[in-house]
């Protein structure tokens, strides 16, 4: 793999994490860990913008993990940003300041995603052969996965989390019956959209993960809430804690050991939504584990280098599920790769991630067809922003939506581009010209390079005379190309 050490970055709704591991052959042993409560969730206005000063301690945060992060390679550390970045309408102007403080990139991912990461850092930390319910609940969202060891079958994402809870239904901290019972029952609304599908599918076990679960914990084991003296989260525990907190008036009140002062302003929300899990989906106990999201993401991350990468099998399962001609994509993808062998030094940075998205972009060029054959790029390009893909961020989907777009026809419908997602793109653009006919015939011989703010392809005259409907195509391109203020010379 090339990389003793690897780094995850959870940038969450009410805390940022960071986790540092030493790779020794596939596992990955600890070495470092940060977590600062930012609480980004309580910054959001009514509008959904994120205001100036939640931005300005996700920024100090950023600036202090990035000195711990000095020195590392960018393929060595994975970034990922949940429910507030999802929902913040400006979140894309605050990632680049977020991105220089830190030094890296930021990869915003879906809530299934996060829900999928979430269980494959606590299978890490909590290694078991049942069926389990994985339930972690966030500052801004809760996600709740069924799985058995590697393999997950349910992933959801509900939009409730221990800030928003709090700030909604406790905003100034006190808490009554009424409030409480409110929250509760607003959180069994979440639940009860999946409770019938997830009880269907049944666990053996109940873990749960991160830090309103770990505070939970806490509570109950060191005040002996829970029946019998026992670990983990209990339905009576919980109840007794509500009960507590509603006599005391609120959680800073309280007279229990070991709540910490950071959890105080979003506890009463992470309770509420903990009971309505409970309540909703029949749980009766919850073991607690240390595995969450920034586990599971070291563990990703370390998979890519080991070419076990979640996106592959995501692309696989697509190209069966759109019934893709895979002969097709193969001639496709090959070519276009070949090309890219032409136009770009592997020694050259962007050329691996360039490869990359051009293979996944030439096996899934054509899952638009199962929609409609007119206009299939399009709805490809659709599928790929919009569905759940497992392993793939919300910029590697519109990166990758970008090339299936962009594929054929007009180019002035695309965004601004960068060099090498130009070359990255018309590498994929000649592959699909020249393989119109679909068989297996050689293609012809020919020059590719980069010329002056464009591409030269010099293709021998004779062969041109010999394929007038391929000769006209490549005319229709190069007047594409000269559209957006570059050149495709066809040489004769």
């Amino acid at each position: 793999m090339g990389y003793e050490q690897i780094a995850a970055v959870d940038l969450g709704s009410n805390s940022f994490c960071m986790q540092i591991g030493r790779v020794v052959d596939e596992q990955i042993y600890p070495l470092d860990v940060l977590k600062e409560s930012v609480r980004l969730a309580s910054g959001l206005t009514p509008d959904k913008n994120l205001d100036e000063a939640a931005q300005l301690r996700a920024i100090e945060t950023l600036s202090r993990f990035g000195e711990r992060l000095r020195g590392f390679q960018p393929e060595a550390v994975r970034v990922v940003a949940t429910n507030t970045f999802r929902v913040a309408k400006n979140a894309k102007a605050f990632i680049p300041r977020a991105e220089k403080a830190l030094g890296f990139p930021v990869e915003v991912i879906a809530g299934r995603e996060e829900a999928r990461l979430i269980y494959l850092g606590a299978l890490q930390a909590l290694p078991s052969p049942e069926k389990r319910l994985v339930v972690d609940i966030g500052g801004g969202s809760t996600e709740l996965t069924i799985g058995r060891q590697a393999e997950t079958f349910l992933m959801e994402s509900l939009f409730m989390g221990c800030v928003s809870y709090s700030l909604r239904f406790f905003p100034d901290g006190r808490v009554d019956k009424e409030n409480f019972n409110e929250a509760e029952v607003a959180a069994a609304r979440e639940v009860q959209t999946i409770a019938k599908t997830f009880r269907k599918a049944g666990w053996s076990e109940v873990v749960a993960t991160s830090g309103t679960a770990h505070a939970i914990a806490i509570l109950l084991e060191e005040n002996k809430l829970n029946p019998d003296g026992r670990d983990g989260i209990s339905f009576e525990g919980l109840a007794k804690l509500k009960a507590l907190i509603v006599r005391a008036g609120s959680a800073g009140d309280v007279a229990l050991s070991g709540l910490r002062a950071d959890r105080v302003p979003v506890f009463p929300g992470g309770i509420a939504i903990m009971l309505a899990i409970f309540s909703e989906l029949g749980v009766d106990r919850m073991v607690y584990s240390d595995g969450a999201l920034r586990l599971g993401a070291l563990y990703d991350l370390l998979g890519r280098f080991q070419h076990k990468d979640m996106r592959d099998l995501t692309v696989r399962e697509f190209m069966k599920r759109y019934q893709v001609d895979e002969a097709q994509a193969r001639r496709v993808g090959g070519t276009a790769l070949a090309l890219l062998d032409r136009l770009m030094r592997r020694d050259v940075r962007e050329y691996e991630a360039c490869a990359r998205f051009l293979h996944w972009a030439a096996n899934l060029h054509e899952i638009g067809i199962s929609i409609a054959h007119n206009g299939f790029h399009k709805h490809g390009a659709y599928i790929v922003t919009y569905a759940d893909m497992p392993g793939f961020s919300r910029k590697d989907q519109e990166y990758l939506s970008t090339l299936i777009l962009g594929q054929r026809g007009k180019l002035e419908k695309l965004p601004t581009l960068d060099d090498a997602t130009w070359i990255t793109l018309f590498c994929l653009r000649m592959a699909v010209l020249l393989h119109r006919s679909r068989d297996d015939a050689p293609l012809p011989l020919f020059d590719i390079q980069i010329a002056e703010n464009g591409f030269l392809a010099d293709f021998q005259k004779s062969w041109l005379r010999a394929n007038p409907l391929t000769a006209a195509t490549l005319e229709e391109e190069a007047v594409f190309w000269q559209r957006v203020g570059r050149t495709l010379r066809v040489g004769r």
